[in-house]
């Protein structure tokens, strides 16, 4: 017999995450990176490969995500990096989590983008403020980077291979290119 709350959660089904990797200094927000998790959303962001920019999402829906980063980054008064998850079920966004610090995603998305993005936020944290840098938001990359994920399963035969919200991953790769789809092979072959 249970004695208290009981927590139910779940899934969106067949909803699309997004990642946001954001600077903000209390008065202004610049949003580094959009990242697209291949796999839907309920898979830990982590075991999750993904693409920077997005390939499949609308430019409504990224205007959109941009908005609420934005709106969200000003209410919470962040100084230096933040990420917020997103869930995108028929053409409406979710936000999932917001972590006001760095997350995984930030050595990705400063490979990916060539923004040192973690400098930067110490700086603002220190004071700085974000006008100060010359970053922008809207600058086409001319590449796309996928990540993808290393998992332990060969080393330890038995265990749980079924992906959700608990992570399982080891560590990661990461491929570029023009193309979507060699940036993916790329990040895959590099993880074995």
């Amino acid at each position: 017999i249970l004695d208290g709350p009981i927590l139910v959660d779940k899934f969106l089904d067949n909803a699309i995450e997004i990642d946001v990797d954001a600077l903000c200094d209390g008065v202004d927000v610049e949003i580094i990176g959009i990242m697209e998790h291949i796999e839907q959303a309920g898979i830990h962001s982590g075991d999750s490969a993904c693409s920077l920019p997005p390939y499949s999402l609308s430019d409504q829906l990224i205007n959109n995500i941009k908005e609420f980063t934005k709106k969200i980054g000003l209410a919470l008064k962040v100084s230096g990096l933040m990420n917020i998850q997103y869930a995108i079920k028929d053409n409406e966004i979710y936000v999932l989590e917001v972590n006001p610090r760095a997350s995984r995603t930030t050595p990705f998305v400063a490979k990916a983008t060539g923004v040192p993005v973690a400098q930067i936020a110490a700086k603002i944290m220190a004071g700085r403020k974000l006008s100060e840098f010359n970053l922008d938001e809207n600058k086409k990359l001319g590449h796309i980077s996928v990540k993808s994920v290393v998992f332990p399963f060969a080393r330890f035969p038995g265990v749980d291979v079924i992906l959700g919200p608990e992570m399982k991953s080891t560590g990661e790769a990461m491929g570029i290119d023009k193309d979507f789809e060699l940036a993916f092979a790329k990040a895959f072959k590099g993880v074995g």
